[in-house]
């Protein structure tokens, strides 16, 4: 048996990294930012809808300046074209399963025509946002259960201390063959040696959809504890006889969504480059972004606004000189890694179609 107090320990995600985190250590620490949540949680239907809002006006009259960066394309998300051409964000950022991505879609063209009746007519159409990850091991995908009802939903409850783990878009989502789903995390970045007082200290947030990777591959600060998991799950087996439903050598055919926020005024290709670090924060976890892997990272801006209109007021906002942006890559690479530890350390079990069921990392800490 384990004490309660070992369990305890074990659900306490590890740090990383050697950065200062924000007061929630989430990417709600980048003032202004929400996170909602609608989770759908009924037998063989496990999977739900995650909205991130960079701010509470009108995003498609108020847009933020963002970056995207695809490091493997195996995925069905909408509305990254128009977002790598116009660098700009205009509606909530919506996560969610691969098969209702076009709900989802759907759901937020009626939100943003429902707050502003000229789009599609006297002004230009709105580009949704929905990024995917596949969900179909815990979930029966082609039920195609999520409807706009929940999209709303997540965007109601949006809230600046969210939760983490198997909620929302997270429910059905696996990670190193483990128990994934929703992960935050926030990193201080501040300006070393010649640099130290050019610019206040800014705040990049992390929030991770986790669906990949190989168990054997499995790496926290460095260490591969995916190794001694695979160990323990040795033991289990020979001890009850019973067999462990882990694709331990199978290829990699999960994805990730990573979503990256700061409050430093970053134009859209400065964010682009701030998205790419995400790939650092992810390969420290050991992933190599496979081949049926679908890696997506978006980056935006709450210090830069972009008006829809042209008569309308607009305060100059300078970005960072580019050698001010060393110590936001570091923050992004962290938080992120972090974020996706977090996502496993918070989440719990959950069983769904065909009785399939994916453990906690937690449940793996001790024999």
């Amino acid at each position: 048996m384990t004490d309660s107090s070992t369990v305890a320990a074990a659900r306490s995600a590890p740090p990383v990294g050697i950065l200062p985190a924000g007061p929630h250590n989430c990417i709600t620490d980048v003032s202004g930012v929400k996170v909602g949540h609608a989770t759908l949680a009924r037998g063989a239907i496990q999977t739900g809808v995650t909205v991130v809002y960079p701010h509470t006006d009108d995003l498609f009259v108020n847009k933020v300046a963002a970056g995207v960066s695809v490091l493997n394309g195996f995925g069905k998300s909408m509305g990254l074209v128009q977002l790598q051409e116009l660098g700009a964000i205009e509606t909530p950022l919506a996560l969610t399963n691969t098969f209702s991505v076009p709900m989802v879609a759907q759901a937020q063209i009626r939100q943003a025509i429902a707050a502003n009746a000229q789009i599609g007519r006297d002004w230009p159409t709105v580009n949704p946002l929905v990024l995917e990850c596949n969900d179909g091991y815990l979930n029966d995908i082609q039920a195609m259960a999520v409807t706009e009802a929940d999209y709303f939903s997540a965007c109601a409850n949006a809230a600046a201390q969210p939760e983490q783990g198997a909620v929302g878009a997270g429910r059905g989502m696996s990670c190193f063959g483990l128990k994934g789903g929703i992960g935050s995390a926030s990193r201080i970045a501040r300006q070393e040696r010649e640099l130290a007082g050019s610019a206040p200290d800014y705040v990049v947030g992390a929030l991770v959809l986790s669906n990949f990777g190989k168990l054997r591959q499995f790496r926290v600060n460095g260490s591969l504890l995916g190794q001694d998991i695979k160990r323990r799950m040795a033991r289990r087996r020979t001890a009850s006889q019973v067999p462990l439903d882990i694709a331990e050598n199978a290829p990699d055919k999960g994805s990730i969504i990573m979503v990256l926020a700061t409050d430093a005024p970053l134009d859209a290709r400065q964010l682009r480059r701030l998205s790419m670090r995400a790939a650092a924060g992810l390969a420290r976890t050991g992933s190599n972004f496979g081949h049926g892997s679908g890696d997506i990272a978006v980056a935006f801006s709450t210090g830069m606004r972009i008006g829809q209109q042209v008569q309308a007021a607009q305060i100059p906002v300078a970005p960072l000189h580019e050698l001010q942006l060393e110590s936001l890559f570091d923050a992004a690479a962290e938080a992120t890694e972090q974020a996706i530890v977090n996502s496993l350390w918070r989440a719990t079990a959950v069983t769904g179609r065909d009785g399939n069921t994916r453990l906690p990392v937690t449940d793996w800490l001790h024999d």
